[in-house]
């Protein structure tokens, strides 16, 4: 039926269908609602228009209407309409051009501005007339707020579904459904016994890396499932360990909400989504499929990956530990800025924090040497384990044998499930007709491989069943020994096949983090808070460059003038300081040698004679006898480190001393001639 809006100016443009479905399901399944778009082509005749001057859009179908960035058949309309080509846009609904207001209001411009009208099921309508602009801008409305209304009832039902914990989702490997829609184990137990060994070497090892080098180095897969829903085995890699590890369906907990949309969209117009945090799932339902771990060991895992993830500004984590020189590696904190500490191993090993320069552009706030810190902290933890029951060591060595067999088991199954596939290839191959090349051609090449495949793994499991049976076994009473050496931990703690990462995992046991704070140059504030919540409270005193660096620096000066003008020798001034809280420099004490130098310095000898006698009747040092011999001291030095000429020091003197004898010159004579190759003298000590 004709329509009055209908004019020669628009007769004399083409006419445009826009055809669109939301999804693909709904182009596949909605064919009726599909017929009636296409329908619109004897509309458009009944209009006015031949079919000559009628073009069909329907490059958006199986695309959603929320947004028009991804719809390029709406946006050819749109340049189409702004080029003056298109006397009047036809579609179903209003719904099918657009879903959203901005997107709406903009073509009712375009086409009022154009003379382009719009036209549906019930009607054709002017944009540019009051009255027409009014009834499409109310369908526009609506048809965004049915947008809305229609997901949020959707939603409300999913909801109200996966509150009762009956909603449908698919389950990952390890898990399936019966006819009935319950849930239970895979059947086979190489799926079973695989995923329950992800969690148990996890828990050991206490990172996704650790558990992928374990199941890499005895060439072991894990289950998957491919895009059709089978169990497929694939190797190993950090996202399927990680995704097997945070899937609360292992631990038999339906979880629903365990994601959320994001204001940002990618090109396609769906919306981004971003994980949440535990505390942030919507719908949790224990105990709805059977376990691979209990909810307790699950949420423990979860603690364990978040403090594992080392952005530490961000994330505010520990890190998993690593085998770095600084044993406090991702728990030390500054005690001025508040902000995480990171490591520099330039110059040696230093805690710095540099958070404040970084973001802020300031100075940088402290730097610090991790060694004397380091050393403070492990005392003060053997401190604290004194008391502990060694038994820990005997459970931590089960659990590792009880992972060793798991693992074995694995093995042991993987070579089982690979011989039987070996076996179903040849059974194929011996069943197809000779004739046909081409199948049996590819069933031949399926049946070499599987047999490969199966090679390698029952000689990777003979080399390793060969070299654990080689390997030493600790007997009874070697284990008993082992135990009681718990008082010698710090021992053990120096030996070298203690990895660094192993005393850094040991330390987390206890150790939450560390407050580093410098108070002096010579003084630092250690704050040690413990995972129970106490809190230690330590002093470091690292090295110094000089004696003034160290704030009793002057003070300590002051009284080794005053101790060494009573009379007192410089043993017994250092020890009535050391006694008294003073150190060195570069000691915890204060030696001889720094009470020698101050004193020397300031012109204050002890009984007004030098300390140490330059001439000795009868003995000769270095400088004298190389003057004798006409040659360097630094000739008869080299030779007393190289053993050539066999000396000890005085042990009064300090000093090398020769024997001032015609015989001891001539021997020294006939080793700078090369007569001789080796000589020896006797201490004074000796004579």
């Amino acid at each position: 039926m004709r329509s009055d809006l209908v004019t020669g100016s628009h007769l004399c443009r083409r006419a445009v269908i826009y055809i669109r479905q939301s999804t693909p399901h709904q182009v596949m399944t909605n064919q009726e609602s599909l017929r009636l778009q296409y329908a619109l082509r004897q509309r458009a005749n009944d209009l006015g228009w031949d079919d000559t001057n009628i073009d069909v859009v329907d490059a958006d179908l199986g695309l959603s209407g929320s947004t028009a960035a991804h719809r390029e058949g709406f946006k050819d309309v749109i340049a189409r309409v702004t080029l003056g080509e298109i006397g009047i846009i036809l579609s179903y609904e209003v719904t099918r051009l657009a879903r959203n207001c901005s997107d709406w209001y903009p073509l009712l411009d375009l086409c009022g501005y154009r003379q382009c009208l719009i036209a549906d099921r019930d009607g054709v309508y002017d944009p540019g007339s009051t009255n027409g602009r009014l009834l499409l801008g109310l369908k526009g409305t609506i048809s965004e707020v049915e947008l809305h209304t229609l997901r949020g009832r959707l939603t409300a039902g999913l909801r109200a579904k996966a509150e009762r914990g009956e909603l449908t989702l698919l389950l990952p490997a390890g898990l399936e459904r019966d006819a009935n829609g319950v849930a239970s184990k895979d059947p086979s137990r190489e799926v079973q016994q695989r995923i329950s060994l992800v969690f148990t070497t996890f828990l050991e090892g206490g990172s996704v890396g650790k558990v992928i080098r374990s199941f890499r180095d005895r060439a072991l897969s894990i289950p998957r499932r491919d895009r059709f829903g089978d169990i497929a085995w694939r190797t190993p890699s950090a996202s399927m360990i990680s995704g097997i590890l945070r899937n609360p369906a292992y631990a038999g907990a339906f979880v629903y909400g365990r994601t959320k949309s994001c204001r940002t969209t990618y090109a396609s117009g769906k919306l981004k989504t971003a994980r949440c945090p535990m505390a942030e799932w919507k719908v949790v339902v224990k105990d709805r499929y059977p376990a691979y771990i209990d909810w307790d060991g699950f949420e423990r895992i979860q603690a364990m990956l978040r403090d594992n993830h080392a952005e530490y500004q961000r994330n505010q984590t520990r890190g998993v530990p690593r085998e770095g020189a600084a044993i406090l590696q991702g728990i030390t904190w500054c005690g001025r800025c508040g902000h995480k500490m990171s490591i520099q191993y330039k110059g040696g090993s230093r805690y710095v924090c540099n958070s404040l320069l970084n973001h802020q552009g300031k100075t940088l706030c402290q730097h610090l040497p991790a060694d004397p810190i380091d050393a403070q902290v492990v005392a003060a933890f053997f401190a604290a384990i004194a008391p502990a029951e060694v038994e820990a060591w005997r459970r931590a060595l089960n659990a590792r044998q009880q992972t060793d067999e798991a693992l074995d088991r694995a093995e042991e199954q993987q070579v089982e499930r690979l011989r039987y596939q070996a076996l179903l290839a040849e059974r194929q191959y011996n069943r197809v007709d000779p004739d046909n090349r081409l199948i049996a051609a590819e069933l031949e090449r399926r049946w070499e491989r599987a047999l490969r495949e199966l090679r390698q793994a029952e000689e990777a499991l003979t080399t390793r069943r060969a070299t654990k049976s080689k390997s030493a076994m600790l007997t009874p009473e070697e284990q008993n020994e082992f135990l009681a050496l718990g008082p010698h931990l710090p021992e053990l703690w120096q030996r070298p096949d203690v990895s660094r990462a192993d005393k850094k995992q040991l330390l987390r046991t206890l150790l939450d983090k560390v407050v580093l704070h410098r108070i002096t140059r010579d003084r630092i504030a250690v704050r040690i808070v413990w995972c129970g919540g106490e809190i230690s409270e330590l002093e470091v005193e690292p090295r110094v460059h000089a004696l003034h660096a160290l704030t009793r620096g002057t003070e300590m000066q002051a009284r080794i003038l005053e101790l060494a003008r009573q009379g007192f020798d410089d043993a017994e001034i250092a020890n009535t300081l050391t006694q008294e809280g003073h150190r060195s420099p570069r000691r915890n004490y204060v030696p001889v040698r720094t009470v020698q130098i101050v004193r020397q310095r300031h012109r204050v000898l002890q009984d007004g004679v030098a300390t140490r006698a330059r001439h000795i009747a009868g003995w000769l040092p270095v400088t004298a006898m190389a003057k004798r011999l006409g040659v360097s001291s630094s000739w008869i030095k080299r030779r007393i480190r190289s053993g050539t000429i066999d000396i000890q020091r005085d042990p009064w003197d300090k000093r090398f001393l020769f024997p001032d004898t015609e015989a001891s010159i001539v021997a020294l004579r006939e080793l700078k001639t090369g007569a001789r190759d080796h000589l020896v003298f006797d201490p004074r000590a000796n004579k």
